[in-house]
């Protein structure tokens, strides 16, 4: 139930007392609350309500204390009860208000650009997806007082830097929201290709940052971006089962048994991206990732794939988002439409790129061009770099069988 109604709770509370790390603890309040009174009394017949109400009173408590300290130091007399009586019914108005607006006006804030991305990601698990701070550890494979750390100091500077809890103006929205799109889609990513440790996908990092895409398009159905962002991550998480072996291996997307993709995520995420196109204008970034996931999607099996289309689309990507991992993406499509001869002039080009340095895809992508050429001890030695450079166990299996196999001339 805290999961479920944690982030209203908290958007709710944060707009009247004007500081989300006040608002926070005033809905934990709540929680505290409820963790002693509903083994005795029951769970009520309609929780949040209730939770919401506790968390009212708790925050009409913090208003009367500041107001009664502020009477102290201004001698206010008489008019103090009229003012803290006028000041609880407007408290009570504005914790009624839509609540929708609320959740918008919490992601903003979040993921404030005054925040580090790691402070972002952090405080938007925190206070949005309601997880505890050692999930959120465990999730990102780093200690817990760090993480706990990074939370406090991000409520901290949100307060420091006097960051309004409203919707960004009207200049300013592109950017913010670039932000907070940012933010969902390192959550998914996390989930979907882990960083570092024993597992390839961490599954639960993937729902919730499908779970925020969902409710934030809900929010701002008019914003292209938003759409595509979920039609992305729809498509892609629709291959998760086929993405794992029997063993928990990892399965590469053209070896993956497209049976197991989930064909309901599938038409979600294509009906997300007819959204976005519903809406016209240029497709920013994430509905051109939708659009090239699409792609695959659409295809029944590997050979099906219009890898002509890919590459087209990576072009673009290249030119609205530019990037060197684009670059390497754009390099395989070539690679698959036109050869692997002319995917490797691409992938050699990226080899002097500092921004890939250290980035183990680069060699793994070299091998496969190479491996496909004939070049075989090229193409070992570039896969036993990828497996030393990368921190993923079950990614460094990958890159060590496939240096395995390049043992002889590719027939």
């Amino acid at each position: 139930m805290w999961r479920i109604e944690s982030a209203r709770l908290i958007a709710g509370l944060a707009r009247v007392v004007g500081d989300v790390g006040l608002a926070e603890e005033l809905a934990q309040d709540a929680l505290v609350i409820a963790l002693e009174r509903w083994p005795e009394d029951g769970v009520p017949d309609i929780p949040g309500a209730w939770l919401m109400a506790t968390a009212k009173h708790r925050a009409i408590d913090q208003l009367r204390r500041r107001t009664r300290y502020q009477s102290k130091l201004q001698e206010l007399g008489r008019e103090y009860e009229t003012r803290q009586d006028t000041r609880e019914a407007e408290t009570d108005a504005r914790l009624d208000d839509h609540i929708g607006d609320d959740l918008l006006r919490l992601i903003f804030t979040a993921c404030h650009p005054v925040l580090s991305t790691e402070a972002r990601v952090a405080l938007t698990l925190r206070l949005l997806g309601g997880l505890t701070t050692d999930e959120i550890a465990r999730a990102f494979l780093a200690a817990e007082p760090t993480v706990a750390q990074r939370i406090v100091r991000a409520k901290r500077t949100l307060t420091a830097k006097k960051v309004p809890f409203e919707m960004p103006a009207p200049a300013e929205l592109t950017d913010r929201l670039g932000s907070v799109l940012e933010v969902i889609y390192l959550i998914f990513n996390e989930g979907y290709a882990a960083t570092a440790g024993p597992d390839w996908t961490r599954p639960d990092l993937c729902q919730e940052a499908l779970r925020l895409g969902r409710v934030l398009a809900g929010l701002m159905p008019g914003e292209a971006e938003v759409h595509g962002l979920v039609a992305l991550m729809e498509i892609q998480a629709s291959r998760m089962r086929a993405r794992l072996g029997p063993a928990g291996e990892p399965v590469l997307l053209l070896d993956q048994d497209r049976r197991l993709w989930d064909r309901l995520l599938i038409r979600r995420g294509l009906a997300a991206l007819a959204r976005a196109e519903a809406l016209g204008g240029t497709f920013g970034p994430y509905a051109l990732q939708a659009a090239l996931a699409a792609c695959h999607a659409r295809a029944h099996t590997a050979r099906d794939t219009d890898w002509g289309r890919i590459a087209a689309l990576y072009a673009v990507l290249a030119w609205v988002s530019p990037s060197p991992v684009v670059e390497l993406n754009r390099a395989v499509a070539v690679g698959m439409a036109e050869g692997p001869a002319a995917g490797l002039a691409l992938a050699d080009a990226l080899s002097a790129e500092r921004a890939l340095e250290g980035y183990a895809m680069l060699p793994a992508v070299r091998g496969d061009l190479l491996a496909r050429l004939g070049r075989m001890a090229e193409a070992r030695r570039e896969f036993e770099r990828a497996a030393a450079l990368t921190r993923n166990e079950r990614e460094r299996t990958i890159f060590l069988n496939r240096a395995a196999t390049c043992t002889h001339p590719a027939p």
